[in-house]
Formats: structure tokens, sequence, C-alpha cells
């Protein structure tokens, strides 16, 4: 009898849970016992944990999360700074902050970390870890009456003390309708109504499988009661005229565009993997304002393309190759482009004249907002790939059309 694995959460949709504090308050301790696997290595030396170390699993019945255990935010010299660098940078993906602190030790570092989850509208749990050597009750009582209503658990990662509060807690302070709030896809197909699906595959596809938007864009159909057909380019005229009617939406790889948009007929909705992402992952509104910015760039502007994933870039590269040279055509002049991939998101955003994102789908929703608001304070426009792909081709109004959410945003933003 055959057995098969199921395919786990995507780490997009899972609820990110960042575990802060001092080196040595047993951060990496307390994952563990969460987690009740052996995650993250411990020890008595301050500092052990060097990089964020993420652990996907199932807090039930909150569901999918992933834990991201990081370096002390009181590190020392040259090194500590980069250490501390990679761990400030957790707090623009987190979902649900956990506060780690010694029991009865709390000074201006703890408060002043609560003030700044708070100011990004964290949710935070504190954990007073270390709990077997001394009680939440020696905090001066001003203490833990500033806590303005932040849940305080008393733990020991070293005897499993207080952990399923410390678990109750998480599930009662994470944000609500985390994982019901939001389609992909399925909100505009009606139950019983067809989705054609477009996958070219080509040299960067992975061998033997699907990429994630498109793995996810079946499931979210399949979720809503609708129908996916799924096809290649080529077969797409075949597709469409084998269909009784027609279909309620046409998603396609942003690479193909051109050559969908001259198969589908024009009453027929019609958009992108990559803009579906956009709405899903980030700020729609926000991407197709940036995404008028292509207009006034100009021959040697520097442009941002940014990649979530740390793919090995093929010869014919969307974000490196095909993505700078459809912009260059458009511009009518030779552009500067810069590609960064992964959690690498430059600090100095002011060399650039515009920023083009993936679609995100190895990040979070609070990573992709993070980054389009850091943009926005830069004066940067940002778009994302298959928005700017869509401009660049003529049809960028046409992909938009199954979102009626921005087409009164784009008319007033051209006014």
């Amino acid at each position: 009898m055959c057995s098969a694995e199921m395919q786990p959460a995507p780490r997009s949709i899972r609820l990110h849970i960042g575990l802060f504090g001092r080196r040595n308050v047993g951060k990496s301790s307390l994952l563990n016992a969460l987690t009740r696997q052996q995650v993250s290595i411990v020890s008595p030396e301050a500092g052990t944990t060097t990089d964020p170390v993420e652990k996907p699993m199932e807090l039930l019945p909150l569901g999918p999360v992933l834990f991201v255990d990081t370096a002390g935010l009181d590190d020392e010299g040259a090194l500590g700074a980069a250490r501390m660098s990679r761990s400030r940078a957790v707090l623009d993906r987190v979902d649900l902050g956990i506060l780690v602190a010694e029991s009865g030790v709390w000074g201006p570092f703890e408060a002043g970390l609560l003030a700044e989850l708070s100011a990004r509208r964290i949710p935070t749990v504190v954990a007073l870890n270390k709990s077997d050597l001394a009680s939440p009750r020696d905090l001066p009582a001003t203490v833990l009456q500033n806590m303005d209503g932040t849940p305080v658990i008393a733990v020991s990662a070293l005897h499993g003390q207080g952990i399923d509060r410390l678990r109750e807690a998480l599930l009662r302070a994470a944000p609500e309708g985390h994982f019901d709030s939001r389609h992909l896809i399925s909100d505009l197909v009606p139950p019983g109504e067809v989705a054609v699906l477009v996958m070219p595959i080509d040299s960067s596809a992975p061998k033997g499988r699907l990429i994630l938007p498109q793995v996810m864009a079946v499931r979210d159909v399949l979720d809503g009661a609708g129908l996916a057909l799924v096809v290649q380019a080529r077969e797409l005229p075949q597709a469409l005229s084998a269909l009784k009617g027609n279909p309620a939406l046409v998603v396609t790889d942003s690479q193909a565009f051109q050559s969908v948009a001259r198969d589908v007929p024009d009453a027929v909705p019609m958009t992108s993997f990559s803009i579906l992402m956009s709405r899903f992952q980030g700020d729609l509104a926000a991407q197709v304002r940036g995404t008028l910015a292509i207009e006034n760039l100009r021959g040697g502007d520097r442009v941002l393309v940014a990649e979530g994933c740390t793919h090995h870039p093929t010869e014919e590269d969307i974000g490196r190759v095909k993505l700078p040279r459809w912009l260059n055509e458009k511009v009518g002049a030779p552009l500067h482009f810069d590609t960064i991939q992964g959690r690498d998101f430059p600090s100095d955003l002011s060399p650039y004249k515009l920023v083009v994102h993936c679609g995100n789908c190895m990040g979070n929703r609070r990573e992709m907002l993070s980054r389009i608001h850091r943009c926005e304070a830069a004066g940067v426009p940002i778009t994302n790939y298959g928005l700017a792909i869509a401009y660049s081709f003529g049809i960028f109004d046409r992909a938009l059309r199954p979102f009626p959410e921005v087409e009164g945003f784009l008319h007033a933003c051209r006014a």
C-alpha cells in the first residue's frame, strides 16, 4: 500500500511568530519547548544564536505557523551589530511577537522593545522565562501595570512549566481572521464556473513541480467549488474552443501575457498569477499607483528588482533578463538595474526611481506591506512583476479589469 505525504502549507500563508529579547534569556530553549523539538542550538554562552532560525509547525487550533528565533537585540561589537540587523529585519515580517525576558528582570531595554512592537502594531505576548529561579511577583507593580493589557506568562523552558499557558496566550493574541480574510482567486470565480490557468513550462520551472502561486491558485479554485482548467499557452486556443461558454477568468504566467491576451476574447476577464499575488500578499492599489511611474522613467535611471526567493538564475531569467529588456523597450532607452534576492532589502532606497517586486510567494504579507511602506516613505514608487510587464505590453488596464476595486482608483491616479 502506497503512502503519500501531505504538502505542507506554504510559508507565505503561515502566521509568523517571532521570539525577541536580550541574549541568553532562553529564547532558543523556549522555541524548543514550544515546538517539542531541538530546533535551535542552546548554550549557556550568550550569543549562541547568530542568525534567525525558522521552524514551521501546526499550532492547533490556530493552524500553520512559522516560529522565528532571533539573536539577542543587545549584542555588542561589529559582528553583534550585523546579527542584530538580521534580527531586527524579522520585525518587518512577523504577525505575532513573543518578548522573552528573565522572570524578575525588566528594564528600559524590555520596555523599549515592547514599545517598538506596539508601535508596529504587532500583537505581543511577554514570556517571563526562568520562572523556576525567580517569580514574576518580583517585578515592581508599576511594571506589570504598564504592560497595557499585554499578556504576561511565567514560564520555565528548562522544566516545561507554563508552556501550555503560553500556547493558549498566543492563540488568543493571534490576529483575528488571519487565515480566513483573504482569497487568491476563489472570490473571482463563482462556484461551478471555470478558471483557465495558463502555466507555461519553461527552463526556469522546477522539474516535476509547479511554482507556488500556480499551486495556490489551483487549490483556492477548488476550495471555492470552482473548476480549474490547466493548460500551457500553446494549448489555450484549443481549450477555450472546447468550453461550452466563456470561462469566469483566465490567469496566465506574466511571461506569456502577450500571446494570452491575443488568444483570450476581450469579453473574458484576464490577469496574471503575479498580479493576483500583489493583491493577496501586499497592496494592489499601492503597486498599481507605483506602476504608473514607469511613464516617468528615463535612460540611465536606476531600478531595483527584488526577488523574494533565491532561485538559481537561468539564461532567460524573468527578473534579470526578460523584465529589464521589456522595460528598456517601453522606456526607449537603457535603464540601470540592480537585483536583490531573499530577505535582503536596502535600507537606503534614494538611488532608485522604481522598485519592481516579485509576487513574494516565499515571504508573507506583513513583510510585503512593510517593504511597500518603506518605499512610500522614501518617495520611491513600487510595482510588481506582473503589473510592470502588463504596462510594458500595453495591456495594463485589461489585466486589472477583474478587480473593480482598483478601477476607480486607477482613474483617480490618472486624473
